[in-house]
């Protein structure tokens, strides 16, 4: 899946700057849309996509952040292995904010 960023709404700014999502980037934008809401979607599955869109980083009280375009966005506590309930939601919007469907990631 190849996104451009003319096509990813309030973030893009103008930007010509494509984003590129690979088969595991894909397993995980399904595996946050899933209903039910999914509990086994794992930290580093997570990290590893939000990396696509922006410099993701651990913060000095232990929550993992995503900084895109000078705004930095947390997802809260990495304590446990999985993502729990509220996090699996605030990737979600974060995702949809970026133009992130569990549609667009299908039609690769």
């Amino acid at each position: 899946m190849l996104l451009r960023a003319e096509d990813l709404g309030p973030h893009s700014r103008g930007l010509t700057v494509s984003i590129k999502l690979d088969h595991h980037h894909r397993i995980t934008v399904q595996k946050v849309f899933g209903h039910p809401l999914n509990h086994n979607i794992k930290w580093h599955d997570v990290c590893v996509l939000l990396e696509r869109f922006g410099e993701v980083h651990e913060t000095h009280n232990g929550n993992w952040a995503v900084t895109v375009d000078s705004e930095i966005l947390s997802f809260g506590s990495s304590r446990a292995r999985d993502l729990s309930e509220d996090q699996v939601i605030k990737v979600r919007r974060f995702l949809q904010s970026q133009g992130v469907t569990p549609k667009a990631s299908k039609a690769a």
